[in-house]
């Protein structure tokens, strides 16, 4: 039995496998792992939709598209933005994380301006409202630039 396991063994070493019209030794092939597309882990995209208004920039308002693994869409800063998301998930913090509702916040009206994010981070289901209606609402804003627009007043 050992003996069969052992031609077996090199056997399954030996067989080479190329893609048409290209060469491989076998020696060279025996030191290269083989790729095993179902073991190994299939990165998950990261896809927003988010959808602004009353900015103060017009082309900041609007529907924008943002992949994360990889950077993609139609938002103009999508590099930027999957960068600042990445930096406020670390240690498992929540971005899109609301306000509590015990908080204090100062009166101050920052704007008329609102957004609201959609769609899936780190495997988790999105659906944050944001606006700039009090200190605590305009510095949650602040916080996720430039995955929000930088708003104007």
């Amino acid at each position: 039995m050992l003996r069969r396991l052992a031609l077996t063994t090199a056997a399954t070493a030996a067989l080479v496998v190329t893609a048409p019209g290209t060469a491989v030794s076998a020696s060279a092939a025996a030191f290269e792992p083989l790729p095993l597309p179902l073991l190994q882990s299939q990165e998950t995209e990261d896809r927003l939709t988010l959808t602004t208004t009353e900015t103060g920039n017009p082309k900041a308002n609007g529907t924008f598209e943002l992949t994360c693994g990889p950077v993609g869409g139609t938002h103009p800063e999508a590099e930027a933005a999957c960068g600042r998301l990445a930096e406020l998930s670390e240690s498992g913090g929540d971005p899109f994380e609301g306000i509590p509702g015990d908080s204090m916040c100062t009166q101050m009206y920052g704007g008329r301006a609102t957004a609201r994010i959609t769609g899936t981070w780190q495997g988790r289901a999105v659906d944050a409202a944001f606006d700039r209606s009090n200190g605590c609402e305009i510095d949650r804003w602040e916080k996720l630039e430039p995955v929000l627009p930088t708003a104007r007043t």
